[in-house]
């Protein structure tokens, strides 16, 4: 697609990425639950904006990356499947995985609209999982002597933003009618963090088993 190397893994370890509870979706859960489904909708706005920042990030600087030598490749390429793992790791073994009592999702505290947009906006500007993402893996299935390397760097973050605003509009949805149940939500929890854990290791050696070209 458009010359986009292992497209298929893209999509599949973007999703996974997404729909892993963390700072964004927390947050977006939260405010849903305390102020209703508009201010979790506002959220996840305020979370799409901040992730074009990182697009744009990585629009005018991977693109010279990917082109600089097979070396750095390697090692972005190492980088992107030792973090997969890691993250898988942290997940079989996370405690939310192995006491599901404890987790819970709390309101915060209320808010403006104006300002639960730009909450948003610096919730995923601060949130390293975005970041590491972009500079980890986007390089990957990009080919660096494609003259349009860099369409191709903002397409893939473009569809991560809105593959990943989906998700929490989805979930603003549900906890602003479900809040009541969701905040006191165990077993979902448990299986979700265990089987997360095993595919984010599995994706982690198949990405670090990948070549490019």
């Amino acid at each position: 697609m458009f010359d986009i190397q292992n497209f298929w893994l893209f999509i599949i370890t973007s999703l996974l990425i997404n729909i892993a509870p963390g700072p964004d979706m927390l947050y977006t859960a939260a405010r849903s639950i305390g102020q209703g489904t508009r201010a979790g909708v506002v959220s996840a706005l305020g979370i799409f904006v901040g992730c074009l920042v990182h697009i744009t990030a990585a629009v005018f600087g991977l693109s010279a990356i990917i082109a600089s030598s097979v070396t750095v490749f390697t090692a972005l390429k190492m980088a992107g499947a030792a973090y997969l793992v890691f993250l898988g790791v942290k997940s079989l073994f996370s405690r939310a995985a192995n006491d599901a009592d404890t987790q819970t999702i709390q309101p915060v505290e209320p808010a403006s609209l104006r300002q639960i947009f730009r909450q948003g906006v610096v919730t995923n500007l601060l949130n390293p999982k975005v970041a590491i993402f972009f500079l980890s893996f986007l390089p990957q299935f990009v080919d660096a002597a494609s003259p349009f390397a860099q369409f191709h760097i903002a397409f893939l973050g473009l569809w991560f933003d809105i593959q990943g605003t989906l998700i929490l509009l989805l979930v603003a949805a549900l906890t602003g009618f479900f809040s009541e149940m969701l905040r006191k939500t165990k077993s979902f929890w448990f299986w979700q963090c265990k089987v997360t854990g095993v595919i984010f290791i599995w994706l982690g050696i198949k990405m670090a088993l990948l070549k490019k070209g």
